[in-house]
């Protein structure tokens, strides 16, 4: 089939990397516009640009999706299908184009974990298993007729970045079943059931007030949090000293120990460990970051940064 591949992170080159390679056509790939970021400003491209850019792909970046001069331009392509890994949301004067339809490659098994970070929100909450979700865009987001689905454990040990890498090296087999189950005219398209009668747990944008360790959290609840906002965008906690100054730190990895609780205390020797505690536990700190500094180990973060069980965390 003659393919455009709509995306921009690199959660969505493995699956573009896949098609190309396969024998269907790519033939052009739709990416965000180029931004300006870091602290020189300097234009940064989108993953997939950078591959299209590789591999001699046509690229269109457009503004705004209705615009009529990007409508022709896809329209000129003849696209039986868009294929669609985290993108926008489509206008339907886009997504109504290929005669085969567009799919969109969801993170997780819908309709559970609807929205843009369903990986994140997997793990906060504490589930076992996820997985990928192809479906046929509609007027809603995420709420298509599912044409496959393909799931995985999330293990104890998992964060969201690995569970990213696994999700993305599954995203290979499931774009290609997909494709080859609409060209061959044998997908199945099944509706999602409806919500309302279900319980159902959204993936919303995640905020920086989202990534904040409250002491009302259990210490479980508290490290799931830490999982499934490490390595970005990464969950904090604020000390503060005896004195009522406050620094903030954002913790990557963490331990339970179910030692003597001890909400908002600190727990340190100073040198070699670096606890929080709640009213169910402690929450061993073994990976963190100070604010204008590098992600280090707390034994070296004590080196250089004196504190002691008399500080507090909230």
């Amino acid at each position: 089939m003659d393919i455009i591949f709509m995306g921009t992170p690199e959660f969505a080159v493995a699956s573009l990397d896949t098609l190309v390679n396969s024998e269907h056509n790519v033939k052009a790939v739709v990416s965000v516009p180029d931004k300006a970021a870091g602290r020189g400003k300097k234009i940064k491209y989108s993953a997939i640009k950078n591959y299209a850019m590789a591999h001699n792909i046509p690229i269109l970046q457009p503004e705004k999706l209705k615009d009529s001069s990007f409508l022709n331009q896809l329209r000129a392509y003849q696209a039986d299908l868009f294929v669609v890994v985290a993108f926008r949301m489509l206008p339907k004067e886009v997504w109504q184009m290929p005669a085969m339809g567009t799919i969109n490659i969801h993170a997780s098994l819908l309709p559970q974990y609807r929205g843009a970070a369903p990986i994140n929100h997997a793990i906060i909450n504490g589930e076992t298993k996820t997985g990928l979700t192809t479906f046929m865009i509609d007027e809603k987001i995420d709420t298509g007729r599912i044409i496959l689905q393909k799931e995985i454990s999330i293990l104890p040990e998992d964060n969201v970045g690995s569970l990213h890498d696994k999700l993305m090296e599954l995203s290979k087999d499931i774009v290609l079943d997909t494709c080859s189950l609409i060209e061959n005219g044998e997908a199945e398209l099944i509706p999602q059931p409806d919500i309302s009668t279900l319980n159902i747990l959204p993936a919303p944008k995640i905020f920086k007030k989202d990534c904040h360790i409250s002491t009302s959290l259990t210490v479980e609840k508290a490290q799931r949090l830490v999982r499934g906002l490490s390595p970005y965008p990464a969950a904090f906690v604020e000390l503060v000293s005896p004195e009522g100054n406050t620094i903030n730190l954002k913790i990557y990895q963490t331990k339970i120990n179910n030692d003597n609780q001890g909400e908002h205390q600190i727990f340190t020797d100073g040198k070699s460990f670096l606890s929080l505690g709640f009213t169910d536990g402690r929450l061993l700190v073994e990976e963190l970051q100070l604010q204008n500094k590098k992600r280090m180990k707390t034994v070296d973060f004590l080196r250089g940064f004196k504190i002691d069980s008399s500080w507090r965390w909230q």
